[in-house]
């Protein structure tokens, strides 16, 4: 069976500036990742062509404070999610996150500990025409702020204080990829008004 509905993802390795913990083992956060990227002269490529696809690139190592830096073309698609991200075992979280159907916008996102019982963390940003372009989204991480900035240029600083007890603080990976926020098997948390529900067309070859 060949997907008729193939939706690809651009990125680049991801610029790493960072001060890197002693060595760790590496551990899978996410046991649901599914797919596998594909490079070219564009660095790495991520297709979601069907349910429960979620390729990414995942580094086997942590870091504890650091400056990141991803070159990105988020993957076009109503329903379809790309992320650069920062994720501890102990699931506190910095993220970038693209809507496939909007490519106006990016937002930057932080969880402390996994506590998803509210979702007032994130911001939007202005990113006009952000899939047809690659631009750099860092990340810079401290123990006394975080700063999102787009090719250079803060859009958002927050402190351990506006995080209300929040702030992550835990040695954290780094992953870089897409997936289908809209795959019918998502919950409804997930699947709603900013990420709509995907159907896959699937035909035999």
């Amino acid at each position: 069976m060949k997907p008729s509905h193939t939706l690809n993802s651009a990125f680049l390795i991801p610029l790493l500036i960072t001060t890197q913990v002693a060595a760790q083992t590496y551990s899978t956060c996410n046991p649901l990742t599914q797919g596998n990227p594909t490079y070219d002269s564009n660095g790495a490529s991520f297709t979601v062509a069907q349910p429960g696809d979620s390729p990414q690139l995942t580094s086997k190592w942590y870091i504890m404070f650091g400056h990141v830096e991803f070159q990105i073309k988020p993957a076009p698609g109503v329903g379809i999610v790309s992320s650069a991200v920062l994720q501890s075992d102990d699931l506190d979280e910095i993220d970038w996150e693209w809507l496939g159907g909007d490519n106006s916008q990016v937002q930057s996102n932080y969880f402390g500990k996994g506590q998803t019982t509210t979702w007032n963390r994130g911001a939007f940003h202005a990113n006009p025409n952000n899939q047809a372009d690659f631009h750099t989204y860092t990340i810079d991480w401290t123990a006394d702020q975080i700063s999102w900035q787009i090719d250079g240029k803060p859009v958002r600083t927050l402190s351990p204080d506006q995080a209300a007890g929040q702030y992550p603080q835990t040695p954290m990976m780094i992953k870089v990829g897409s997936w289908s926020g809209g795959d019918p098997s998502n919950p409804p948390g997930t699947i709603g008004k900013l990420i709509p529900r995907v159907t896959f067309k699937v035909s035999r070859s």
